[in-house]
């Protein structure tokens, strides 16, 4: 087999753990490929004397003509299992190199294993609860730092997790059941986040300071103590860790990972309906998953199972947990996550939810920390934390460590902080890493574009390049010739138009608002460009690039499938609630030109925008405003609300007048005098 025709299998394979240089395949997942790549890759194992036993991953290169054999022996009892052993065949020139792990205490280990096994194995939907429990935690938002043992471990002791037979386990999830073979009373994990049921409170903006929370089965209080960091009036009760706090009815009650660790079926009954009684508007009830095949692997008790750690846990099923909810509070929950339902009280609140569902949230902000026992360190920034604000800030800057010719105080942090790795993980310390993966994320992400965008111009020499973008390249891809293969890849993929659709999809779900157009296009403003996804931003940076600077765009319109893309520019677009369409560039990415429309100085009569909410958020002035006018125009009727265009300003105007009697002055409606 060619390099040429492996490549193409290898970049064909519809199943497998993709990432840019390799797809990851587990061998019982074989028989789904292609039949020459699996004839290519079996005889090339027999021909190295391997046996079927001695590996247990394919990883097939995208980036040279070379295949890798992984021996996973703990790939099925696991939930991340550590690497044993790699065997690299140089498919060109036929030699092997082994590399043993064995010996060594920080090995490399295996994440998202679903995506390496047939949808049909027995231990798919297991794989895939454990990849939602890590997702849902936040602990994959920087592969780079999860890849080994030991820093996989200090991410999840640093946010407040164990594993437990495999699975993530918090406070709440390791605190309770009582029975004479139990252990109620083991030491409680404290936490660095909120809890996942909190989160997703937050997400869904309860947690704004509007509400009053109580927590049924608080732990050690560690949610308690964020929300009260907040402003946030909120009050807990937990039968070992706050025995003597007073149950109070709340605006908001969290049965968070409770009803999953009492054996005894009735106390759990009944902990449910005490929630359920606390309850003025919203209650929200989190419990573990498990399948079958999870299950199985402990002691059964009662309806559930013990674990390694003497403690009792009944898993559920979603649907299970939905069937439980409801048959003991005769209500029906609504699922907002795996594990997670909302049951409403307040009916008119559970409508507003339902309306509401898809908005994004900003993101929640940590405030309240855990304390960290590390005097001398705390005592470096107590002393210098001017300074290492400063540090902090210029890494958010760049998003990577600086070197010490980039900082402007580098003498004195030198002095006082060390070298910059020193000074980074002292900074760590104090301000919230996740801002710093952020950050790293998106520079990497403006570097892509970037290089991405010079392949419509002549490239720059690298050596010609400034040392602050060369250590940007070192620092986020290795070398120069990876950032342009990677850029290249990136910009090769905007000609896909299902990978527009997708990206487009995905932006509607994630944008503050923005207006899809299904399988046609999407608008947004151009105050949300840098939340879109990166093949989005730089579809639009492809399209500037013919036009120039976008300053004074208020709109922009992605066309899905044309190779187009709109820009729209409206008079007093912030301050009135229709406001005109003055001006419409169209640019053609694949014809090369550009299309100006001129409304209400040309040919074009100035048309109104409708529905301007779908398209701000709660940073405009006005949001309020036009949703309440939105509303109202709505309710009259006048208008399709599923269409972005209407009648004339005229038109409209006429119409309020004969049907209503009634005019718009402002953001608001009054009778007609006579």
């Amino acid at each position: 087999m060619s390099p040429e025709q492996y490549h193409e299998y290898v970049n064909g394979l519809s199943i497998g753990k993709k990432l840019p240089k390799a797809v990851y395949l587990h061998k019982s997942a074989l028989p789904s490929i292609d039949e020459q790549l699996k004839e290519y890759a079996l005889t090339q194992v027999a021909t190295i004397g391997l046996e079927e036993q001695d590996w247990d991953i394919l990883k097939f290169h995208r980036d040279g003509f070379k295949l890798t054999l992984l021996s996973y022996p703990a790939f099925f009892s696991d939930a991340y299992p550590a690497l044993q052993k790699s065997i690299s065949i140089d498919l060109a020139k036929q030699q092997c190199k082994e590399t043993c792990y064995q010996k060594t205490d920080n090995p490399p280990i295996l994440h998202r294993k679903e995506l390496m096994v047939q949808s049909n194995s027995p231990h798919y939907e297991d794989f895939c609860l454990i990849t939602q429990e890590g997702e849902l935690a936040g602990l994959y938002e920087n592969s780079r730092a999860i890849g080994f043992k030991r820093s996989w471990e200090s991410l999840l002791e640093s946010r407040g997790y164990t594993l437990v037979d495999g699975r993530l386990f918090r406070s709440a999830a390791v605190d309770s059941a009582e029975a004479h073979t139990i252990d109620r009373h083991k030491t409680a994990l404290s936490r660095d986040d909120l809890s996942t049921p909190m989160k997703s409170l937050a997400n869904h903006g309860y947690l704004d300071g509007r509400f009053s929370v109580f927590d049924y089965g608080c732990g050690h209080g560690d949610d308690l103590r964020e929300l009260e960091a907040h402003g946030i009036t909120a009050q807990g009760w937990d039968p070992n860790w706050r025995p003597d706090g007073s149950k109070v009815n709340a605006d908001l009650v969290n049965l968070g990972f409770v009803i999953n660790v009492i054996e005894d079926i009735e106390e759990r009954v009944d902990a449910l309906i005490g929630a359920w009684r606390l309850t003025d508007k919203v209650l929200v009830i989190a419990a573990m998953l498990g399948t079958e095949a999870h299950v199985s692997k402990f002691k059964a008790y009662k309806d559930g199972v013990i674990t390694s750690r003497n403690t009792f846990q009944k898993y559920y099923s979603q649907p299970e947990l939905q069937s439980f909810i409801e048959q003991v509070l005769e209500e029906e929950p609504i699922a907002v996550g795996p594990g997670v339902f909302y049951v409403f009280k307040d009916k008119e609140e559970e409508q507003l939810y339902l309306a509401n569902k898809g908005r994004r949230r900003q993101r929640w902000r940590q405030l309240s920390q855990k304390s960290i026992r590390v005097p001398k360190a705390q005592q470096v920034l107590e002393q210098h934390s001017e300074l290492v604000q400063s540090f902090w800030e210029r890494c958010l800057e760049l998003g990577r460590l600086p070197a010490l010719e980039e900082l402007d105080a580098s003498d004195e942090i030198k002095a006082c902080l060390g070298s910059p790795k020193q000074a980074f993980k002292l900074a760590c310390l104090k301000y919230d890493q996740d801002d710093f993966l952020r950050s790293e994320q998106q520079r990497k992400e403006e570097l892509l574009i970037y290089f991405a965008l010079q392949l419509f111009s002549k490239r720059r020499p690298y050596n010609s390049m400034p040392e602050q973008l060369k250590r940007d390249i070192k620092a986020f891809f290795g070398n120069y010739r990876s950032a342009t293969e990677e850029s290249k890849n990136l910009l090769f993929s905007l000609a896909q138009p299902d990978l527009i659709d997708q990206k487009c999809e995905e932006a509607h779900q994630s944008l503050p608002a923005s207006i899809l157009n299904v399988r046609h296009s999407l608008i947004l403003h151009t105050r949300f460009i840098d939340q879109l996804p990166i093949e989005l931003q730089l579809y639009i940076g492809c399209a500037t690039q013919l036009y120039g600077e976008i300053e004074g765009i208020d709109l922009i319109k992605i066309h899905i499938r044309s190779g187009k893309l709109t820009l729209m520019v409206y008079d007093d677009f912030e301050t009135q609630p229709l406001p005109m369409l003055r001006e419409r560039i169209k640019i053609n990415m694949r014809a090369g030109r550009i299309e100006f429309f001129d409304y209400g100085y040309g040919e074009y009569e100035p048309q109104p925008l409708y529905w301007k909410s779908k398209l701000i958020d709660d940073s405009f002035a006005d949001c309020k405003k036009q949703l309440s006018f939105d509303q109202r125009l709505q309710e009259m009727r006048l208008l399709e609300e599923n269409k972005n265009f209407g009648p004339a300003m005229g038109e409209l105007t006429t119409a309020l007048k004969e049907v209503y009697g009634i005019e718009i002055r402002g953001y608001r409606f009054f009778k007609v005098n006579g």
